[in-house]
């Protein structure tokens, strides 16, 4: 009796999902309860566990895509089919090694040797795995293991990068890694870029043993034709070593620098290829401009209010919560008190409809070394100032390590980028479409204003509000900064939601 493995209703919006891993090979044993397989969607990744113990046949293999419902794998219930296949396979060797040595004890001392290492080796592909259903391609990163080296289960082989995370590929079992495709080569979801030659002492044998192959037979031939191989030699021996070795010295020297950055114009500049992150970050920006109609406000908060607030409460915030109490977490719940009272700007347009957002999910842009990203801080009305400090310090972490998920960026009604980070005085931040809204913060500065007649010295910081003028107009965009202004001066107002 088989037991069918169906892609489950994920989600009422959700008709197909990507069959992502399978944790387990067609034929494999498998366990109730054991992981079999992992499906992605546009927006979550789950375990398919296995409903009976048996013998798994996988239908429809990584990478693909298929409807909800589809069978992707059946289970064949039943533990004596198992045996009887496990003692088929068992008898199956048992029965080969007699008849070698059956047939001439004296050689059976070398002909074992040699039969066992081919046996011995089998070879594991390693694919791009898919990473979501909109990504069709990734960029080989980084290679962490150099190409014929012996790797250990688990170990980290290669860093791929797709347009909006970076995955890290660990090795299935141990063995000789043999690099099929170098690094910065942008290569399609399924492909197989590398082999694993299981095997320890198989796999880098065959080196030597396929130069004692290749000098052997020249050896045999050498006593055969001595005076044909002199005989060119003193003909031309220069042209002959000066058309041939450059002809070898250079075939191994091209895919070496395929993805990496090359010199040019004697060194005065170099070039290399952009990462898929950048690349889909330009591509990202430019169709925002050429979309959406942006246009940016400005206007200025006075911080004293914010920053004798944390000087008084910091101590006891970090004693209670374990992290610091930051200016973030106040320009977050800032936006959702406006977004609240402008719900024009939480929304977006779909074609020629508007679509009204009643959730607060709040963006916040984090620079890379690789590039920026954007993870999405879910249902930000709800969070507490130390939920929202937490959720950035780990959203950082995994930003800097490379282990984003992609569902961490995806969903977000409104986006918060500081520049001022960086020093930024001022600036006009870009939308990230479909988004109708995204707020600037920049450098805070000492500056005398006037403030009850008097002029004085205050903490100063500029404000920018980039927003599609196809959805939202002036008025409500000007509403909604000062919005935020009069609740960042005035962080009574916001604790209390006034």
């Amino acid at each position: 009796m088989a037991t069918e493995i169906k892609i489950p209703n994920v989600g009422e919006s959700i008709t197909s999902a990507n069959v992502a891993r399978w944790h387990k090979q067609s034929g494999d044993a498998v366990s109730k309860g054991e992981t079999v397989l992992t499906i992605e969607t546009d927006k979550v990744s789950n375990d398919l566990d296995a409903e009976v113990a048996g013998i798994l046949n996988v239908l429809v293999q990584e990478g693909e895509e298929v409807a909800i419902g589809t069978v992707v794998g059946l289970i064949e219930e039943g533990n004596a089919g198992d045996t009887a296949e496990k003692e088929a396979k068992s008898d199956a060797p048992v029965e080969a090694d007699p008849e070698p040595q059956a047939g001439s004890e004296p050689q059976a001392d070398s002909e074992p040797q040699a039969d066992p290492k081919p046996q011995a080796v089998k070879e594991i592909e390693i694919k791009v795995p898919a990473a979501g259903e909109s990504i069709t391609s990734a960029n080989i990163g980084r290679w962490h293991m150099a190409d014929k080296s012996q790797v250990n289960k688990g170990d980290t082989l290669a860093t791929l990068e797709t347009d909006k995370v970076s995955n890290e590929l660990e090795a299935e079992e141990g063995g000789v890694l043999n690099i099929l495709i170098p690094e910065g080569e942008e290569v399609d979801i399924g492909t197989v870029i590398a082999t694993i030659s299981v095997g320890a002492s198989g796999a880098p044998a065959q080196a030597p043993a396929q130069a004692q192959a290749a000098s052997a037979p020249q050896a045999k031939s050498t006593p055969a034709a001595p005076p044909a191989v002199s005989i060119p030699a003193p003909v031309a021996p220069n042209v002959s070593a000066a058309s041939s070795r450059p002809d070898l010295s250079v075939s191994p020297s091209k895919p070496e620098p395929a993805g990496q950055s090359q010199s040019e114009d004697n060194g005065r500049t170099t070039r290399r290829k952009m990462s898929m992150l950048r690349r889909k970050v330009a591509s990202h920006l430019v169709n925002a401009q050429q979309t959406a109609a942006i246009l940016t406000t400005f206007n200025e908060v006075d911080m004293t209010a914010i920053m004798e607030l944390r000087k008084q409460v910091q101590e006891e915030f970090v004693a209670k919560h374990g992290c610091k109490l930051g200016f973030m977490s106040f320009f977050v719940k800032a936006t959702v008190q406006a977004l609240k009272d402008v719900p024009s700007i939480n929304g977006r347009i779909d074609g020629t409809d508007i679509i009204e957002n009643h959730f607060y999910d709040v963006g916040v842009a984090i620079g890379t070394q690789k590039g920026l990203v954007v993870p999405v801080l879910r249902d930000c009305d709800k969070k507490g100032f130390a939920d929202v400090e937490k959720g950035i310090l780990e959203y950082a972490a995994k930003a800097n390590d490379g282990s984003m998920d992609l569902a961490d960026l995806q969903g977000g009604v409104f986006t918060i980028s500081n520049g001022g980070v960086y020093g930024s005085l001022l600036s006009t931040p870009i939308l990230n479409p479909p988004q109708s809204g995204i707020l600037g913060m920049h450098t805070i500065q000492q500056r005398p204003v006037a403030l009850n007649g008097e002029v004085v010295i205050r903490p100063m910081m500029y404000l920018a509000l980039s927003y599609d003028h196809r959805l939202v107009d002036g008025k409500e965009a000007v509403t909604f900064l000062i919005r935020i202004k009069d609740c960042l001066e005035n962080p009574s107002r916001l604790m209390l939601e006034m």
